[in-house]
């Protein structure tokens, strides 16, 4: 069972680019707003992570821009975790305007689980068992 989580965002007037239309930057900060919204829910903000030792990093994004998003808009995100490998995971995203019920993107974002010191870690297994179990 991969878990979901979702928020709604609305685009401000500095997220819309010279095309009137929300920047492509703003779907990847989007992006990581739900997708540490999620863990966040979870209980697993930055100081619990900092309590662990360790923390998720990007390592790569996979984006899909499938129409606009304008300002007046308001976009469902929802996120969960796809995948899961022993210091790795690859969490899936879909953006969705909410007045047409529409899909603008979707991404899929390799996040690695590393130390302060930047060494790669084995995730845990309470991590691990939270996000594919609990929303």
């Amino acid at each position: 069972m991969n878990a979901r989580h979702t928020i709604t965002l609305s685009p401000v007037p500095a997220d819309i680019d010279e095309l009137d239309h929300v920047s492509n930057l703003v779907y990847v900060r989007w992006i990581l707003e739900v997708a540490l919204s999620h863990s966040g829910a979870l209980g697993w903000d930055h100081a619990a992570y900092r309590r662990l030792g360790a923390v998720f990093v990007v390592r790569r994004h996979e984006i899909d821009y499938l129409q606009s998003v304008v300002l007046g808009d308001e976009v469902r995100a929802t996120t969960w975790v796809e995948s899961w490998k022993q210091v790795s995971c690859v969490r899936k995203t879909e953006l969705v305007r909410a007045k047409d019920a529409v899909v603008v993107a979707r991404a899929s974002t390799t996040w690695a689980f590393i130390d302060y010191g930047g060494k790669p870690r084995r995730i845990p297994a309470e991590l691990l068992e939270l996000f594919t179990t609990k929303g």
